[in-house]
């Protein structure tokens, strides 16, 4: 061996040989949780073995004494929970500023960058997976999706839109550009005009990979121009995404702040409402009749009120924000009293990306108890998504995605802003 060859050698064991141990892929694994909390029969389980193979659960059971256990993760102080699912985020670039031209301001290389370790942020914050709910730049959440799945970027499950189906200068346009200035094609791909052209976008968005559908079907809170209470789709063209999804095995979920809005959106039979913040009774009795679920970000209102100020935000996109917080949190107490079907959600990239669990104390103020808070950013949003067979629970045949918390978080839901560990596909991926 050239001497070359031995100071390579010795420079890559230097460098990998001394790094901390990698988990065991191959075998079965065992986890011990002192606390279990199942969210499907809504019980605190006691000293309980998960057995993982193959990044999947494979039994769940009573600790045995007796028994040998090898490849051990020992969470016998912990109450254990599934991971968490955020139903509504926005992992790629930079959270939301005063700028309303930022977007325009930065590369694709830039925006995935950040995307990047916006996804470490969120699984080390206990996130597993989530449905990210769109971006400017088209597209950059599926690659990033995809290097999530390959290994080669550490983050969680990822469920993508790719870009919004917006009317022109909607809700999901970057706007208030000076007269002249061009907004790149990127930018542009799901720009909707009228309803043969929703039916393009639907298709080209599907061709390029994304797993569902987000049409923008009222104005919204951080776009300067638009009004959340007015609708920027008819139901006709609303309806037009739904069918050409369905077509080919995805769903639509809609932002939605107005009730006519929401209610159009329900008539033309989309899966989820987000926000819903300015939501009437008859949206309310609708969202409960057909099933709709209902994904409202709660937290971010008083992000924006205090940070908004302080760093100048556009006097309109504060009015707005006062405008509907308070009717949100109203509205969200009504629908959780009238049944509706609740999913997790909190609009992340407004607010810095890690602080998700934020969410949950709102929600136990406004009606959930903490059981079915839990159960909203687990089971539930699973089954608003159509994946309760691989996430959203602790049950044999599904991903071992977990996380460990110290007490209880029944008893104090607060505990969730701080994770001691998290488990994804049986691998360990954040330890405090």
């Amino acid at each position: 061996m050239s001497l070359i060859r031995i100071f390579i050698t010795f420079i890559f064991f230097i460098i990998f040989g001394c790094s901390e141990p990698q988990e065991n892929n191959s075998g079965v694994s065992y986890i011990r949780a002192g606390k279990l909390i199942d969210v499907i029969k809504e019980q605190v389980l006691t000293d309980q073995i998960i057995s993982v193979e193959n990044e999947r659960i494979i039994d769940v059971t009573s600790f045995d004494s007796t028994e040998s256990y090898g490849n051990l993760i020992d969470w016998s102080d912990y109450t254990v929970l599934p991971g968490l699912i955020d139903g509504h985020s926005h992992l790629i670039g930079d959270i939301q500023s005063e700028d309303v031209l930022a977007p325009l301001k930065v590369t694709t290389e830039y925006d995935y960058k950040l995307g990047a370790e916006n996804a470490k942020k969120t699984i080390d914050a206990g996130f597993t997976s989530v449905i990210d709910l769109g971006t400017y730049r088209a597209y950059v959440d599926v690659k990033l999706r995809n290097d999530i799945n390959a290994g080669i970027v550490v983050g969680p499950r990822m469920y993508v839109s790719g870009a919004y189906i917006t009317a022109p200068g909607g809700g999901g346009e970057v706007v208030g550009l000076d007269y002249g200035v061009e907004i790149p094609p990127e930018f542009k791909e799901g720009v909707s005009a009228n309803e043969s052209e929703v039916r393009t976008n639907v298709n080209k968005l599907i061709d390029h990979g994304v797993d569902l559908i987000k049409v923008i079907a009222t104005g919204a809170v951080l776009t300067v121009g638009t009004e959340p209470g007015e609708p920027e789709f008819t139901e006709a063209e609303i309806r037009a995404a739904v069918e050409e999804a369905a077509k080919r095995g995805r769903y639509v979920t809609a932002h939605a702040h107005g009730a006519e809005g929401i209610k159009m959106a329900i008539r033309a039979g989309v899966r989820s409402i987000q926000h819903g913040s300015l939501m009437d009774d008859d949206a309310i009795r609708m969202m409960q009749e057909n099933g709709t679920w209902l994904v409202a970000d709660i937290y971010n209102g008083d992000y924006i009120d205090e940070v908004g100020t302080a760093e100048g935000w556009p006097e309109e996109t504060l009015r707005k924000n006062r405008e509907t917080t308070d009717m949100q949190r109203a509205g969200f107490e009504k629908a959780v009293k009238a049944g509706v079907h609740i999913a997790f959600g909190t609009d992340s990239g407004v607010y810095p990306h890690g602080n998700n669990a934020k969410q949950f104390s709102y929600m136990v103020r406004h009606g959930l108890p903490p059981m079915q808070a839990i159960k909203s950013a687990t089971i539930w949003s699973a089954q608003s998504m159509s994946l309760e067979n691989d996430i959203g629970s602790l049950d044999t045949g599904k991903f071992a995605d977990m996380i460990a918390v110290k007490g209880d978080p029944l008893d104090d839901i607060t505990l969730l802003e701080n994770i001691q560990a998290v488990i994804k596909g049986g691998q360990k991926v954040f330890k405090n």
